[in-house]
């Protein structure tokens, strides 16, 4: 006979009272009474608790016996699932977003330039952490995450907005990768969906009928002899300010004339062999003697021990009277411009700017392809920019073989 309601609010009497499909209640000899499922699996008689009644009722017991039923039917165990139910709601509820967010950060450390390291860690730190960082991950929404970018970009920080969800939506993918949380609720949280769009601003970058009095005025240059350098290499090289800045002593090969950039300090994180022209084993060898023993090429002159700042070459140009109007990292355009319109190989040109070859093939080749070439390529343009000092037209160049 089937329980009822009635029944079970006036049942005392110790032992097993039974439903139906497996279900009963059980009452000790203290007086507790329990909802048991009892069921048979992989040829075993076993059991599985469903609570305490009346906290959960009748009803409640038996949509429980229901699911459990409907496990049993597709030949599993609902003992087995309910364990890695509860176990899987104790990881999650102990994984906090900022818990598995430093466990990234760690993971990808090894990736990374500390300084790269640093400043992610800090945009979580001020704009993530003090919303989420606490709550499981399990339990976090898009609705939880999309006010806290909204805010970050309404203070006039669209491209840190969008970085910002970028990271958070890393984190969330490598808490599903290592089962930190079942599924990834962030997925359809786009940046062009959710933030307004932007007009793109490219870099400032000067044209070439502008380096004669550029190359004036950079002459005439009072400021740290270290910047100056600096700012003169980074145009002899047409590598990124970034890479630059990083520069250390043992990267470079003087005999050889070569500069050897590790995948860390890259972008694109392949090495990167870099030829060095006359001009610019003549401008290094001045500023050895300005760094002394230092590791660094080019050192902060107010932290010696760590690089020139990310501001430093921008700021030395603004005050040079170029705000706006020029950056460090347009000379990496201005090199591109110049040499393409004076006939050298794109090729040759695109390696030199370390921008990554989409095809497979063409970019296995030009890893050990082009190097003499290139050192042609930058031997020309110390040449052209000592020319363009006194403001000659350098006539259009034979293209340099690869």
């Amino acid at each position: 006979m089937k329980l009822t309601d009635a029944k079970l609010r006036t049942l005392t009497t110790p032992g097993k009272h039974f439903d139906a499909g497996g279900l009963y209640l059980e009452v000790t000899p203290t007086g507790g009474r329990y909802w048991r499922l009892k069921f048979r699996h992989g040829g075993k008689e076993r059991r599985l608790a469903f609570g305490v009644y009346p906290e959960v009722s009748l009803k409640i017991a038996r949509e429980r016996r229901t699911e459990a039923r409907a496990i049993l039917d597709r030949g599993d165990d609902p003992g087995a699932v309910k364990r890695d139910a509860l176990a899987l709601a104790e990881r999650e509820a102990a994984a906090s977003f900022e818990a598995v967010a430093r466990e990234w950060l760690g993971h990808q450390s090894a990736g990374w330039a500390a300084g790269t390291l640093d400043m992610i860690r800090r945009s979580l730190e001020a704009e993530v952490f003090p919303s989420i960082g606490a709550r499981p991950m399990a339990h976090l929404r898009p609705r939880d995450v999309m006010p806290l970018v909204k805010r970050i970009e309404a203070r006039g920080a669209a491209e840190t907005a969008g970085r910002v969800l970028q990271r958070v939506k890393s984190v969330f993918r490598y808490a599903v990768v290592h089962d930190r949380i079942e599924s990834n609720p962030m997925l359809d949280l786009k940046p062009s969906e959710l933030l307004k769009p932007r007009s793109t601003k490219h870099r400032a970058a000067m044209a070439d009928k502008e380096l004669p009095t550029f190359l004036a005025t950079l002459e005439a240059y009072k400021g740290e002899a270290s910047t100056l350098a600096a700012l003169r290499l980074l145009m002899l090289t047409a590598v990124r300010p970034g890479e630059l800045r990083g520069a250390l002593w043992a990267e470079i090969d003087t005999d050889a004339a070569l500069w050897r950039i590790p995948a860390e300090r890259m972008k694109m994180k392949a090495p990167h062999l870099v030829p060095l022209s006359r001009q610019a084993l003549e401008l290094l060898a001045v500023q050895r003697r300005i760094s002394g023993e230092r590791e660094l090429v080019f050192p902060s002159p107010f932290y010696p021990g760590k690089p020139l700042s990310e501001n430093t070459l921008n700021s030395a140009l603004a005050r040079m009277g170029y705000k706006g109007e020029h950056s460090a990292h347009g000379f990496r355009a201005l090199f591109s411009t110049v040499a393409n319109e004076c006939g050298h190989d794109p090729d040759m040109i695109e390696r030199q700017l370390a921008h990554v070859e989409r095809n497979q093939v063409r970019a296995a080749y030009h890893r050990s392809a082009y190097l003499e070439g290139r050192a042609l390529l930058l031997q020309w343009w110390a040449d052209y920019l000592d020319g363009r000092k006194g403001g000659k037209v350098i006539g259009f160049a034979r293209k340099v073989a690869a």
